[in-house]
């Protein structure tokens, strides 16, 4: 069987009127991280992030995640990305203000991941910690029927490794007896003749909602980007093989990049013809590999 070779798409454009050149329910998983309010002039017109207040940045974000809903299929996924922003030495809480909007939208919110970042740039401010986190939501159109691999994206199990917290975890694996009577596996012929490991599922525990990963760097964006290890998470989990993935700020190409390696179709959006230019060398790039 030949192996698949994934097309990739990038529209330079307002972000709305590139949605509208997309058909109805085209996309499988969408997986974008705005402009952040206030941060970052990326030399547009029509680029967001510039807004007056944080209540308009809150409207422009419901407005153009309608758009997106349209062209996500009935069963798709929408990871989104979100950083928080202080105004007049307080915290804005942005990326629950526009999950709970997006929320009386109509979107089903799934899930918060906390995505700690170990190697955050340090702060000097010296009446609060250091923020080392961002959100990431996990939203649907509905609140079941939904694509969502989780096979793909299991992490390793703990409970028999040197990370276990559980006091004593270690030392029940292979005892007959060795687990209580008593609880949710009582009666488990497996876990009472002392075979634990039998009872997990063999490509490991069920991914949690704090991911650990670093800043990604490219040279030609001048500034940290999703982490490649991030993407792949989403797309994996969100995105059955052979769909398509869109990102609608897609900034220096990271989501396309990923998508491809991992054989996935990408559409990418945005304003820039700066980073239009650089998504799209990225991108064939990969796919002259």
């Amino acid at each position: 069987m030949p192996q698949y070779s994934p097309t990739f798409q990038v529209i330079c454009s307002d972000v709305r009127k590139g949605l509208s050149r997309l058909n109805d329910s085209s996309v499988d998983t969408v997986v974008t991280s705005p402009p952040y309010y206030g941060q970052r002039d990326y030399e547009s017109d029509i680029q967001i992030g510039h807004e007056k207040t944080i209540e308009d940045y809150v409207d422009t974000l419901v407005e153009i995640f309608g758009a997106v809903r349209r062209v996500l299929r009935p069963e798709g996924t929408l990871w989104l990305n979100l950083g928080d922003k202080y105004l007049n030495g307080q915290l804005q809480g942005l990326p629950w203000r526009v999950a709970l909007a997006l929320q009386a939208d109509g979107w089903v919110l799934r899930s918060d991941i906390i995505w700690h970042k170990p190697n955050a740039m340090p702060s000097a401010v010296k009446n609060r910690p250091t923020t080392d986190h961002e959100y990431i939501f996990l939203l649907t159109r509905s609140t079941k029927d939904y694509y969502y691999d989780a096979d793909a994206i299991r992490e390793p199990h703990v409970t028999f490794t040197n990370q276990s917290r559980m006091k004593g975890g270690r030392k029940h694996l292979g005892k007959r007896g060795g687990t209580p009577e008593a609880g949710k596996n009582r009666g488990n012929p497996n876990l009472h003749d002392g075979r634990w490991d039998q009872a997990f599922h063999p490509k490991g525990r069920n991914k949690r909602t704090v991911w650990s990963m670093p800043l990604s760097k490219y040279r030609d964006a001048h500034f940290a980007v999703f982490p490649e290890s991030l993407v792949e998470h989403c797309v994996k989990a969100g995105s059955p093989p052979k769909g398509v993935v869109l990102d609608p700020f897609c900034g220096s190409g990271t989501t396309g990049l990923v998508s491809l390696r991992i054989e996935r179709d990408f559409i990418g959006i945005d304003c820039s013809q700066r980073y239009c230019d650089m998504a799209s060398e990225r991108l064939r790039n990969q796919q002259g590999q």
